[in-house]
């Protein structure tokens, strides 16, 4: 398929770019690294090749939420924005941007947030999972109170945002001690991430911004295939809500407030199931490169065993539409 969208696309600063190490091995870093950092050429070359037309780029991970000193957070997110913007002026046809911003003050991340949208033309946010706020080991997640000015900023902009994965933190890993495997892309990016999602929605927050609109990443990190019986059982008329704020059922909010996106998981079943359970018009096509391989991605996606209508709406009409990009 040609004309491509794509939008869990990532690259990194030289500032950043030491980040990502840790999720390869010493053999492929070095190539991975040049991918990171460059948003041309071979990039570029292996869009056309594999039918991208469009590359929506958000920072890596995980970065800015991993900086507890505030102060650091609010200045890295800034310069990656400026390093971003002037990174897709090159290219504007080609490559649009997803906002970095230092949630370790909300303040000051509505205003770096309002800046990236209004001034530099970003189409969303991309954040990384939970911020780290005063200390290393602190996990402050956005269903919190203090995040609602920030939300709402969000919605009133009318952007989209992507909540991206990230590790859990040392002291919350007791679970998987002594198996490192566990780690990142196998298994704990999709746990620490789906469960940050039922957070936001159990805490009320789409009933009190019915318009906010959130993108998960890699098939939605697990909760299309357990929503329901989260559904079932968390809902303020489950079986045991315990506190639950959300005035309808979970999986209500899911099918109206998210997206998910095809980035590195290429299998059709898992994909077919995002489309019967939250519909296809909210399932887009990505790929998560260089975490994934680009041409893996395309190829996998060209031959998927779905209807040629489905192909284009995943594959470029749900992002032109959710993203205004035709605009």
């Amino acid at each position: 398929m040609h004309d491509k969208v794509a939008l869990e696309e990532h690259f990194a600063t030289e500032e950043t770019v030491g980040d990502s190490e840790i999720f390869f091995g010493k053999d492929i870093w070095p190539a991975r690294k040049k991918d990171l950092l460059d948003v041309a050429d071979s990039r570029l070359r292996r869009m056309d090749a594999c039918g991208i037309r469009t590359a929506i780029i958000s920072l890596n991970a995980p970065t800015v939420q991993a900086r507890y000193d505030t102060k650091d957070a609010i200045g890295m997110a800034h310069r990656a924005n400026d390093k971003l913007a002037e990174l897709v002026d090159r290219n504007p046809d080609r490559f649009r941007a997803f906002a970095a911003v230092p949630l370790q003050d909300p303040d000051a991340a509505i205003e770096e947030l309002r800046r990236a949208v209004q001034d530099l033309g970003f189409v969303g946010v991309l954040v990384n999972g939970f911020s780290q706020i005063g200390e290393e080991d602190n996990a402050t997640y956005y269903d919190l109170p203090q995040y609602r000015p920030f939300w709402a900023e969000v919605e009133r902009l009318d952007v989209p945002f992507y909540l991206h994965p990230r590790n859990p933190l040392a002291s919350r890993q007791q679970i998987i001690e002594g198996h490192p495997w566990l780690m990142g892309p196998a298994w704990q990016f999709s746990v620490e991430t789906g469960t940050h999602a039922l957070r936001l929605i159990g805490s009320g927050l789409f009933d009190a911004f019915p318009k906010l609109t959130v993108v998960l990443g890699h098939l939605g990190e697990f909760l299309p295939y357990n929503i329901w019986r989260t559904s079932h059982w968390a809902s303020a008329d489950g079986r045991n809500p315990l506190g639950v704020q959300a005035k309808r059922p979970f999986i209500d909010y899911f099918r109206e407030n998210f997206y998910v996106t095809t980035s590195g998981n290429f299998r059709t079943m898992a994909m077919r199931n995002s489309m019967e359970e939250i519909g296809t018009a909210r399932v887009m096509f990505s790929t998560d490169f260089p975490f994934e391989d680009m041409e893996e991605a395309a190829t996998w996606f060209d031959q998927a065993e779905i209807g040629e209508n489905d192909r284009e709406a995943i594959g470029r009409d749900n992002a032109r539409r959710l993203f205004k990009l035709d605009d």
